[in-house]
């Protein structure tokens, strides 16, 4: 949250940044009002903002920055769960570019003194020539909040006398002090760049496998849909021959009736033969229904084959990943990270713990059985009145090291 003192307020802001520019700036007072929902932005409704708190020293240089987020809701007002402790991040940030006034104290994604609010921050972009740090550097300078600049107070130089001025040696030591201090705030900087670049490049291997989830789904869900039009066909065309050989067994039986009867029923044999020959009509029509479905059924079995094998589009996803310009990563505990081949895509995708536990060379249920330890190391032995003990257990990292009914025991349930 940010408090409402008097010295917070003379000097410190908020900014509101869009795209590599600062698109809204206000003071501290006037983003708490937000905060405490008196005021509401409606252009900003349904909207998560890219924020920054700038602290400012009294000759308005940037002394911290805190890289946040914040969520307005459908009537623009700020999320009232947002409770981001972004002053005390600022006072606790490590060192980051020198913006005017020596190095800032700096709290992003990438460098974050509490892992637990690492995802309610973010990355600056720091590339030279059009960055954020330069961005919010002119939006301070122009100080359109109208901040009261104070000027420092310059030291009079007074001559003191002494036996000897400084020589060129102390000269040369403090010009070299101030080289290795440009060179370690030049490396601080890269350092927090290269973070910068890593956190962009993960993000962009997590769209790019959300996409692929989805692009096989779609898949999946195409030969689902073609299997139960096969299925369907194929028991049509079961109850259609079950139906002609009815109608063959009533044709035969229907001729040894005719030759049994006698001249004497030449009339009803007339009758008999028209009904013979409309039940062969019906019967070659049956038979032309029966070719078109064995044509049809024929069609689908193609078209499902080419479905199955077909290769990937050019320039997709799957293409890259079955030419290995791009690799798949998957991690599983106990696994780490996986590069998956082309050819097991489908495999992990259908069942993930599985992949991972025969990679381990574990059956499923003793994976399984590792990994429900692995993610809460507590005593499962249960008390006479069916509740589990609960007390902490060492946990074991590797799944082939796991003993059920050892491991998962507290020292006084293994006995």
């Amino acid at each position: 949250m940010v408090s409402a003192d008097q010295a917070t307020d003379g000097y410190s802001a908020v900014f509101f940044v869009e795209g590599n520019q600062v698109a809204r700036e206000m003071r501290a007072t006037e983003f708490g009002a937000f905060l405490d929902g008196y005021v509401g932005l409606s252009d900003l409704a349904e909207t998560e903002v890219r924020a920054v708190l700038v602290e400012l020293s009294p000759d308005l240089k940037v002394q911290a920055l805190v890289f946040f987020k914040i969520w307005f809701d459908e009537e623009g007002r700020a999320d009232s769960h947002w409770n981001l402790p972004i002053e005390e991040l600022a006072r606790t940030g490590a060192k980051g570019p020198d913006m005017g006034g020596g190095a800032i104290r700096l709290v992003c994604r990438s460098q974050c003194p509490d892992p637990k609010f690492k995802e309610d921050l973010w990355d600056p972009d720091m590339t030279p020539g059009n960055n954020h740090f330069q961005a919010i550097r002119k939006a301070v300078e122009a100080n359109s909040l109208k901040f009261r600049k104070v000027e420092p107070v310059q030291e009079e130089n007074i001559p003191v006398l002494s036996e000897q001025a400084e020589d060129s040696s102390e000269r040369e030591e403090s010009a070299a002090a101030a080289d290795r201090s440009r060179l370690a705030q030049l490396i601080r900087e890269q350092r927090l760049r290269i973070k910068t670049l890593q956190s962009v490049h993960r993000d962009a291997l997590s769209d790019i496998q959300r996409e692929h989830r989805l692009e096989i789904q779609g898949l999946r869900s195409d030969i689902a849909d073609l299997e139960q039009k096969y299925e369907r066909q194929r028991l049509s065309n079961e109850q259609l021959k079950k139906r002609l050989s009815e109608r063959n067994e009533q044709y035969l039986a229907m001729q040894e009736q005719m030759a049994a009867v006698g001249e004497e029923k030449q009339r009803e044999d007339s009758n008999a033969s028209a009904e013979l020959l409309l039940l062969r009509e019906q019967l070659e029509r049956r038979q032309r229904e029966l070719e078109l479905r064995d044509e049809k059924i024929v069609a689908l079995e193609e078209e499902n084959h080419e479905l199955r094998n077909r290769e990937p589009p050019e320039d997709s996803i799957m293409d890259h990943l079955k030419r290995q310009s791009v690799f798949l990563v998957a991690y599983q505990p106990g696994v780490g990270h996986v590069t998956l081949p082309f050819k097991d895509i489908d495999t992990y995708f259908s069942n993930p713990t599985a992949y991972a536990a025969e990679r381990c060379g574990m059956n499923e249920p003793a994976y399984r059985e590792w990994l429900e330890h692995y993610e809460n190391p507590v005593c499962g032995h249960e008390n006479e009145d069916g509740k589990p003990c609960g007390e902490p257990i060492l946990r074991i990292s590797q799944p082939s090291e796991f003993r059920p009914g050892i491991d998962d025991r507290c020292e006084k349930h293994q006995a």
